[in-house]
Formats: structure tokens, C-alpha cells, sequence
């Protein structure tokens, strides 16, 4: 893991943007930050959607941000942000779910990674590594991505069959609702279990929901 810098005795406080849904976690990481003088809260948002216009606006040195949230996802306001911002510096907060969100973070330019049940601990070394330049990358989170290293990504397709599977359709179904043939599905399917190393649809899709590639 990274290890805690001092922080700087010259020039302004870090500028920090928050990112989460939940209220009491906002609270949490804005009350631990407001302690420290060289670190200093410019916003706060309860959803992805805004996160691209606040960053423009407020212009933070760091976001730090929730990767599963019920409107716009952390993943989906990451990909927004380093298209437009390819410098902007993001942590994000999880709770260790599964490696394909996390993995996904990481192709899409996370600096790093926050689990939710170390905040009090971490948040304050994560922030002053990141905003050094480095990575923070917990010993969970590092276990949990090479614990699947190697393992190949499902396609889009694959995931819109999987999750229409876990809904409970068969491939007849499936087919109807993706405008696909049944043999088409059947390919996907066989294809899932070859990539998750399942034994059936329903082993497939317990694997898929463990590792955050699907959600119900």
C-alpha cells in the first residue's frame, strides 16, 4: 500500500470535490477533511450527473468519489471526467463488491481506491499520496484484482444475456428482448461459462453478481 506523505508546508489547500449518495458518508469524509489545514471540501454531490460541470467550475485538485450510486455511476462519471479532464486525479470509494467495477475504474484512470469501512483510517494518507502523484491502492482491493488477473472481460452483449438470464428468461426470451436469435443466446451463454469458468447459467450468474459484473 502507499505510505503517507507530510503535508506541504507552501501554497494553497488541496481542493477537494466528494462524490457519494449517501449523506452520512459525505458528512464523514467532509468532517475528517476539515480537520487538516492543507486540505480543503469545494463541493459536495449526491450523484454522478453534475460531477463533469462541478469539475469545470470548481476546478479541485482531487475527487473523490462513490463507484456504485443510483443515478449516473461512479464508472460513468469517471469515463465523463478523463475524456474531457485527462489529468483530473480520482479516488474512489468502494466497498469491495467484486474486481470487474474495480478493474474497470483502473482502465478508465482511477488514482486510486478508498474501501468504506477504512475511511477513518485511510482518507487522509490516500489523499495526500494521490495528490503526490501516486496511486493508493489498498491491500483488499489488490488481493480481490489479482485473485482474477488474466480472466477475460465479458462483452456488453455477453452482460445485457447475463443479466436478462438473472431476471429469470430463458433463451427463447432472451432472444425476443435483445432482437437476437436463440441460437445467438446459446453462443453467449456458452461463451459466459467459458469466461467465468461456470458450470450452468445459474453458477454463472452468482459468479456475476459476486464480482460486481452484474447487479440485480
Amino acid at each position: 500500500m502507499s505510505s503517507s506523505t507530510e503535508p506541504s508546508s507552501t501554497s494553497r489547500p488541496v481542493r477537494i470535490l466528494l462524490v457519494d449518495d449517501h449523506p452520512m458518508i459525505l458528512a464523514g469524509l467532509a468532517d475528517t477533511i476539515a480537520n487538516e489545514a492543507d486540505l480543503r471540501v469545494v463541493g459536495e454531490l449526491d450523484d454522478g450527473a453534475p460531477v463533469l460541470e462541478a469539475y469545470e467550475r470548481l476546478r479541485p485538485d482531487l475527487t473523490i468519489m462513490d463507484i456504485a450510486m443510483p443515478g449516473l455511476d461512479g464508472l460513468q462519471a469517471l469515463e465523463a471526467l478523463r475524456a474531457r479532464h485527462a489529468q483530473a486525479r480520482v479516488i474512489m470509494l468502494t466497498t469491495l463488491r467484486g474486481d470487474h467495477q474495480m478493474r474497470r475504474a483502473l482502465e478508465l484512470g482511477a488514482a486510486g481506491f478508498l474501501m468504506k469501512h477504512t475511511l477513518r483510517k485511510d482518507l487522509i494518507a490516500a489523499i495526500r499520496a494521490v495528490h503526490a502523484g501516486r496511486r493508493w491502492v489498498p491491500d483488499d482491493v489488490a488481493r480481490t484484482l489479482v485473485e482474477h488477473l488474466g480472466q477475460p472481460n465479458l462483452s456488453e452483449r455477453e452482460m445485457d444475456v447475463l443479466r436478462s438470464a438473472a431476471a429469470g428468461n430463458g433463451n427463447k426470451q432472451i432472444g425476443v428482448r435483445l432482437g437476437i436469435a436463440e441460437d445467438t443466446v446459446k453462443a453467449h451463454i456458452r461463451t459466459i461459462l467459458g469466461k467465468l469458468g461456470a458450470n450452468d447459467r445459474t453458477h454463472a450468474v452468482a459468479i456475476a453478481l459476486k464480482r460486481g459484473i452484474i447487479s440485480l
